[in-house]
């Protein structure tokens, strides 16, 4: 949609219309402006940050000791990651414009792991005023929401706003990313408090058992975060080069995302009351079908938009990729 004008610019014939009905940088006040609008700009997103960063600085007070007193929680929380860290490996792989650079990468990791902090302490907080009326709703009002908005945050804060990200599946991939960081600051913490609880009661022995249980819940509990932000950052890529309908582009992501997560809580929540068979098995064969339906999605919403590109005709589309691609990939982002 092109941009609106005032009656005076379309009638204006190219006079001067400097302050009257179009603004550029011209007075001494008029770089002021601008300087102090960018200060307040960056300013904003690193006060974001610091905030995290303090969050999680609280939060490691307790983990991190134990973690650095028994190195072995370290290993438990590393091999909990692998298979998100591979389903990552495996989106940024189906991305078939220019690949991302790894800086880009691990600075979106970076903040998915900080941002964690607001979820967890957003959470807690509302927990108290919504759990007690049902944790069905507290899983999809708090937890789903809240979770994915912060991990779509770290790829929209940092990711989003560099040349790089020139293609709208580059949001599926540093969506992917984000989730990545988040999964592992969630896992460190489960790991690490597991850890802590038995340890008060029990030998060192059987803490780490607990522990280790923990851990082979995360690993399969750990690539839904990459999944799910996947959905959430391949939108707000599509949002990126369709600017008319870019608001309700991020809340359809963050709607898809948020409700396969509060889906997911809520059966692993209610399964054990309801099928007393349940157990670590059932988890995992539930979490490998859940996950595995979703992720199918995903990589034929990748798959479509690789073969849009690959037929449209690659000279045209690297010498400027979206100037023709931009309706064919709207098109393959209304799929969900």
């Amino acid at each position: 949609m092109p941009q609106k004008r005032d009656p005076i610019q379309r009638a204006a014939d190219g006079r001067d219309l400097y302050d009257v009905a179009s603004w550029e940088e011209r007075t001494a006040i008029d770089h002021l402006a601008a300087r102090l609008h960018g200060l307040l700009t960056v300013g904003g997103r690193w006060s974001v940050i610091a905030l995290a960063v303090v969050i999680l600085a609280a939060q490691f007070l307790i983990v991190g000791v134990a973690a650095f007193q028994n190195p072995l929680l370290g290993v438990y929380v590393l091999l909990s990651i692998v298979p998100a860290a591979i389903l990552v490996f495996s989106v940024w792989r189906m991305d078939v414009t220019m690949r991302e650079p790894l800086s880009m990468l691990v600075g979106t990791f970076v903040l998915g792991f900080l941002f964690a902090g607001f979820a967890s302490v957003l959470n807690t907080v509302l927990k108290d005023f919504i759990a007690p009326i049902a944790m069905v709703l507290f899983f999809f009002v708090v937890v789903g929401p809240v979770e994915e908005t912060v991990k779509w945050l770290a790829v929209r804060l940092y990711a989003y706003r560099s040349e790089r990200f020139d293609a709208v599946i580059d949001g599926a991939v540093y969506g992917a990313a984000a989730g990545l960081g988040f999964a592992t600051i969630e896992n460190t913490i489960y790991i690490t408090n597991q850890f802590l609880t038995a340890a008060n009661s029990a030998t060192l022995q059987t803490a780490l058992g607990q522990a280790l249980q923990t851990a082979t819940l995360r690993t399969f509990a750990g690539p839904g975060h990459v999944i799910y932000s996947a959905f959430a950052g391949y939108y707000l890529g599509l949002a990126k080069f369709n600017s008319e309908n870019r608001g309700p582009i991020v809340v359809k992501g963050l709607l898809i995302a948020a409700t396969i997560h509060a889906a997911y809580n809520t059966v692993v929540t209610y399964a054990p009351q309801f099928f007393p068979n349940w157990n670590l098995l059932a988890f995992i064969g539930f979490v490998l079908v859940y996950d595995g339906v979703f992720l199918l999605v995903l990589y034929r919403k990748l798959s479509r938009y690789r073969d849009v590109y690959t037929d449209l005709d690659a000279g045209k589309a690297s010498e400027d990729p979206f100037e023709d691609l931009t309706p064919a990939v709207e098109y393959v982002g209304d799929e969900t």
